[in-house]
Formats: C-alpha cells, sequence, structure tokens
C-alpha cells in the first residue's frame, strides 16, 4: 500500500502543479484580456477556476481531452501592435491636422501678401490719379494763364497803337494848323479889315431893319400872313433882334480860340481852333446868315474842323433841337465825316443815326425828306455838304441852316479819289 502512495503522491503534485499553473500565469492572462473579446476572456477564467479543483476532479478531468493551453508568448506582441496602430493614427490625425494648420497658415499668409498688394496698388493708383489731376489742374492753370497774357499783350499792343494814333493825329493837327497859319499869316490883315467891312454891313443893316416901319403897318394884316411866316423861329443872325445871339456866338468863337478845352463834354469843340477858322464860321454866321459856301481848307480834316465848332455853337444855343444832316456821296467820305466828328465833337456812334442828333446821306433827295420831316417835328436842320459834291439840290436851300464847302479849282483837293 505504502508503495503506492508514493507512486500516486508524485503524480498529484504534478497534477497540482499543473493545476497550479494557470494561477501562476494569471497575470499574464489579465494583460492578455484587454486585447481580447469578452468571450475569449470567459475562457480564460474557466481555465483559471479549473486550476482550483480538487485532485479528484482533476483524475476525472484527465479523461477529458484538455482544452489546448493559450500561448501568452504569441499574445504578447498583439499589444504592442494595436497601442502602435493607435499611435499611428494619432500621429496621421496630428500629421493631418499639422498640415491642415500649415496650410491654413499659408492661406492666411498668402491672402495678407494680396492684401497688402491690393493696398499698396490703391496707394500708387490713388496718387497716380492725383499726380494726374494736379498735372491737369496745372495744365489748365498755365493754359488760362497764357491766354490771359495773350489778351493782354494783344490790348496793351492795341493801347500802343491807339496812343501813337492819337499822338500822330494831333502832331498832324499842329503841324497843319500851323502851316496854315503860317501860309495866312500874310492874309491876315487882309481878313481883319475884310472882317470890320463885314460888321460894318452888319451894323447898317441891322440899323436899317431897326428903323423900318413896314413891321407896323403890316400889323393888321399879320393874321393873313401867318403862314407865311410858318419858320418864324428860323436863325436870322444878321438881324438886331438877335444882337444877344451874335454876343454869345462871339464868345463862345473865342474861347474855342483863346481857350481850348480837349476834355470838354460832349458836342462842345476839343480841337486847336486858329484864327483862319474863326473867320470862316464868323463869316458863315454873321455875313452869309447861317446860310452859304465856304471855301475849301484843303483837307477834309480842316473842313471837318470848321464844321463841327458850327455844330457846337449852334447846339450851344438850339441844344437837343438841332439836327446835323451830313451830305457826301460816298461810303468812305461819310466815314471820314463820322469819325471826324467823334474826334472833335467827343461824341460816339451812339450819337449817329436817323433819330440821333447826326444823319449821314449819300443821296440829296433823301437829305430833303429829313429835313422836311425835322421841320415839320419843329426840330432845327444844319445841312452840310462835302467838297466832293459838284452839284446842289436846290431844294435844301429852303431850310434856314445849310453850309456847303466850295472846291477851289485853282488847286486839286489833297483827298480827292
Amino acid at each position: 500500500m505504502n508503495s503506492d502512495k508514493p507512486q500516486t503522491n508524485p503524480q498529484q503534485p504534478e497534477k497540482q502543479s499543473a493545476a497550479l499553473t494557470p494561477n501562476a500565469q494569471i497575470p499574464e492572462a489579465s494583460e492578455y484580456v484587454k486585447g481580447h473579446t469578452p468571450s475569449e476572456n470567459l475562457a480564460g477564467v474557466i481555465s483559471a477556476e479549473d486550476g482550483a479543483v480538487s485532485a479528484e476532479q482533476a483524475s476525472a478531468s484527465e479523461a477529458i481531452e484538455p482544452l489546448p493551453e493559450l500561448k501568452l508568448k504569441d499574445l504578447e506582441p498583439t499589444a504592442p501592435k494595436v497601442e502602435a496602430s493607435q499611435s499611428v493614427d494619432e500621429e496621421d490625425t496630428v500629421t493631418d491636422l499639422s498640415q491642415t494648420v500649415a496650410e491654413l497658415k499659408r492661406q492666411e499668409r498668402d491672402l495678407r501678401e494680396k492684401i497688402a498688394a491690393l493696398q499698396q496698388n490703391q496707394t500708387q493708383l490713388i496718387s497716380e490719379q492725383l499726380a494726374k489731376s494736379q498735372a491737369l489742374v496745372e495744365r489748365m492753370l498755365e493754359e488760362g494763364l497764357k491766354e490771359l497774357e495773350q489778351r493782354k499783350q494783344a490790348l496793351e499792343i492795341s493801347v500802343e497803337q491807339l496812343e501813337r494814333r492819337r499822338e500822330r493825329i494831333r502832331a498832324e493837327m499842329r503841324t497843319s494848323f500851323a502851316g496854315v497859319s503860317q501860309e495866312l499869316a500874310i492874309r491876315v490883315q487882309g481878313f481883319k479889315d475884310y472882317l470890320v467891312g463885314s460888321l460894318e454891313d452888319l451894323v447898317s443893316t441891322a440899323e436899317e431893319l431897326e428903323l423900318s416901319p413896314a413891321p407896323q403897318q403890316l400889323q393888321p394884316i399879320a393874321p393873313e400872313e401867318q403862314p407865311i411866316n410858318s419858320r418864324a423861329n428860323a436863325p436870322q443872325f444878321a438881324k438886331q433882334e438877335f444882337q444877344e445871339q451874335t454876343r454869345q456866338i462871339r464868345q463862345i468863337l473865342d474861347q474855342y480860340r483863346n481857350l481850348p478845352d480837349y476834355y470838354g463834354p460832349a458836342w462842345q469843340l476839343r480841337r486847336t481852333f486858329e484864327p483862319i477858322h474863326a473867320e470862316r464860321v464868323s463869316n458863315w454866321f454873321f455875313s452869309q446868315g447861317g446860310r452859304g459856301s465856304i471855301k475849301t481848307m484843303g483837307s477834309r480834316l480842316q473842313n471837318i474842323l470848321i464844321a463841327s465848332a458850327t455844330i457846337s455853337v449852334l447846339r450851344t444855343i438850339y441844344a437837343e433841337r438841332l439836327r446835323t444832316l451830313v451830305l457826301a456821296n460816298t461810303p468812305e467820305r461819310l466815314g471820314e465825316w463820322r469819325r471826324g466828328l467823334q474826334d472833335c465833337l467827343g461824341i460816339s456812334r451812339g450819337d449817329f443815326g436817323p433819330e440821333r442828333g447826326v444823319v449821314l446821306f449819300e443821296e440829296a433827295s433823301a437829305l430833303v425828306q429829313k429835313a422836311d420831316r425835322l421841320v415839320a417835328q419843329k426840330q432845327i436842320p444844319l445841312i452840310i455838304v462835302d467838297e466832293t459834291e459838284d452839284q446842289i439840290n436846290l431844294s435844301m436851300l429852303q431850310f434856314p441852316l445849310w453850309l456847303a464847302f466850295a472846291g477851289d479849282p485853282q488847286q486839286m483837293s489833297s483827298y480827292q479819289y
């Protein structure tokens, strides 16, 4: 019996050791459980519990086919692989995120660069536009200044031309007047004698008219003759009753000769009035009674001066009632008359016209019609005839005031054309 026990006993420890082996390896199985399914874990638990079965049960279980041993050595590398795969996934995720962040940063950097470039372009465009605008404004200002300078220069040239023309006209007037005075100095005494004789004739005529009883005898029939005296207001400078007008005319002529006013009011003579001119005008007023011809002075400018003095005197007496009618056969000569009257009387172009102070005519018939209308309107027409008119319309002789310049047959006029 004893011999059997020792035989059996060694077997039991082997079984026990075999049964205890799973318990001793449980910690390793627990590590295995972490990477396996619950069914696999349950199998491991069952194998662990079987290790605690008694020896009797162990002998009984020998008859059953033993379960295959779990090879922990084979399971040990699995956990690191799982962890490695997880770490690889995490690393991939981190890599992807880092790449995404890097891409976003790159996009952000690109956007910032684009914004900076756009801002720079905008600033450059604005500066270019401002530069263009400033250049355009400067160019416009320069052009405007150039135009103003050109206009200023043109005006200065015009002013200089007008000043030279004025000086030339003044010099010509002085020269011509002085020349005429020198040429006629020898005749001065004869003119004085002629003037004295004319005045004596005037005085005698006035005395005869004053002593004549004829007006008293005709008083009863005066109403019947009233239509004949329709020109009662016509000037008659040779009669005694106009002695006050005679004195006024002489004062005006003396003023023009001794105290010329070159900047006086309009319709007043503004030129030098020599004794020869005063003699011609006085003769026309007092010897011819304001109706007759005067020998030409040799130039239209001199004739215009005499006519201007006559117009100025009559304008002083009759004011705006006096209307001057000038007759010349060409527009050029009428233009000379207009310019000469403007220069001598200080009037403007507005004073020339059908209803103005001076009217210019090329035909005598039109002048006569205008004079008739003026007389009907209680106006006083003064007819002035240019020297180039060879024939005088007899209808002009019916008016109270007319002055014609007679040409000198022995001397050609200096302005015939």
